[in-house]
C-alpha cells in the first residue's frame, strides 16, 4: 500500500499525496482555501464535535442511529460558516462523476464540511469553485503541502494570549497491528500547541490573562482521522473521539467555546483480520498529537 514521507517541515511538499487509500487535495487562496479527502466508495465514516463555536456540514448524519454510513467527501476549509459553500463544489463534482448513495433519483453524494475562522470572512471566504479545485488537485495527484496552505492558509494558534503563533495543515500516519493509520489536521486553534512535556511551543509557559482585542475570535481544529482497519460507524465514532483525544494532548487550551473543534472518522476497510478495535483508537492519539505538531512545523 503506498504511503505519504514522512512530512519534513511547515510548507513542505509530498508528491502523490495517499493517505491509506484516500487522495487528499489542496486549493490556496489569498489567506485562506479548501483541503478536501476523498476515500474511495464504501468508506465508512462517523464523527464528533467538541468545540463550542462549530461550523460544520452534515454532521448529524455521522451520528451512529442515522442510516447512511458512508462518507464520499470531507472538506476542511477556512472562512467560517461561509466557508461551508466549498462543499458544494466537491458535491456536484461527485455528482457528475455518478458517486454518492443510491437513492430512486440517483445517487446523492455525502460530503461532510468543518471550516475555520480565517480573515476571509472579511474579504472573502472560499466557496464552491475552490471546493471543486481542491478535489481536482486531489485526483490529478497534485503535490500536496503542509503548513499554511489550503483549509490552513489563514491558520494561527495561541490567540488565548492575544497572539498569533504558527497554524496550518499536518498529517501523520502509523502503524495499529495489520492495520494503518493517519490523521490530517487544520490547526487554527485558540490555545498552544505543546511539545511532550506539556510546555507551549511558541511564547514560552506564562499563563495569559483573558482580554484584549480578537481574544475570543478566529479559532478552531478540524481534522480527519483514516485508517484501512475495517470498522463499523459506532467504531468510527469512537475513533473520532479519540482524534479528540490527540487534540486535548498536544493543544492547551482544547474545546473551548470559541474552538469549534470537529474530528470525522474514515474506515476504508481493506483489513478485516486480527484488528483490535482500542488498538487503532489508541495509535489515532498519537497520529493526531504528530498531525498537530507538524502542521505548525514541528514534527520531523
Amino acid at each position: 500500500m503506498p504511503a505519504w514521507p514522512a512530512p519534513r517541515s511547515v510548507q513542505s511538499v509530498m508528491t502523490k499525496p495517499q493517505l491509506l487509500s484516500a487522495w487528499a487535495g489542496h486549493w490556496t487562496g489569498s489567506g485562506t482555501g479548501v483541503t478536501v479527502v476523498l476515500p474511495p466508495p464504501g468508506t465508512v465514516g462517523s464523527g464528533e464535535v467538541r468545540g463550542g463555536a462549530p461550523a460544520t456540514r452534515e454532521f448529524a448524519l455521522l451520528d451512529p442511529t442515522r442510516l447512511v454510513d458512508r462518507v464520499d467527501a470531507v472538506v476542511l476549509s477556512g472562512g467560517s460558516a461561509f466557508g461551508l459553500a466549498a462543499a458544494d463544489g466537491v458535491m456536484g463534482l461527485l455528482r457528475e462523476r455518478g458517486q454518492g448513495f443510491p437513492t430512486p433519483a440517483g445517487p446523492v453524494p455525502i460530503v461532510v464540511g468543518m471550516s475555520v475562522y480565517d480573515d476571509s470572512v472579511r474579504s472573502g471566504p472560499p466557496g464552491a469553485d475552490g471546493g471543486r479545485s481542491a478535489a481536482l488537485a486531489a485526483w490529478a495527484g497534485e503535490p500536496f503541502g503542509t503548513g499554511p496552505v489550503g483549509g490552513g492558509a489563514g491558520a494561527g494558534t495561541g490567540a488565548w494570549r492575544g497572539r498569533r503563533d504558527p497554524g496550518g495543515v499536518g498529517w501523520a500516519s502509523r502503524s495499529a497491528g495489520a492495520a494503518e493509520v493517519a490523521a490530517l489536521v487544520v490547526v487554527n486553534a485558540w490555545g498552544d500547541v505543546l511539545d511532550d512535556t506539556g510546555t507551549p511551543l511558541f511564547g514560552g509557559a506564562e499563563v495569559p490573562l483573558p482580554g484584549g482585542t480578537g481574544f475570543e475570535r478566529q479559532n478552531t481544529t478540524i481534522g480527519v482521522v483514516l485508517t484501512n482497519a475495517r470498522l463499523s460507524k459506532t467504531d468510527c465514532y469512537l475513533l473520532a473521539q479519540s482524534g479528540h483525544t490527540g487534540i486535548a494532548r498536544a493543544i492547551h487550551p482544547a474545546h473551548s467555546r470559541f474552538d469549534g473543534d470537529a474530528v470525522v472518522a474514515l474506515a476504508t476497510g481493506e483489513v478485516g483480520a486480527d484488528v483490535h478495535l482500542e488498538l487503532v483508537r489508541a495509535v489515532a492519539v498519537d497520529a493526531m498529537v504528530a498531525a498537530i505538531r507538524a502542521a505548525v512545523g514541528t514534527e520531523p
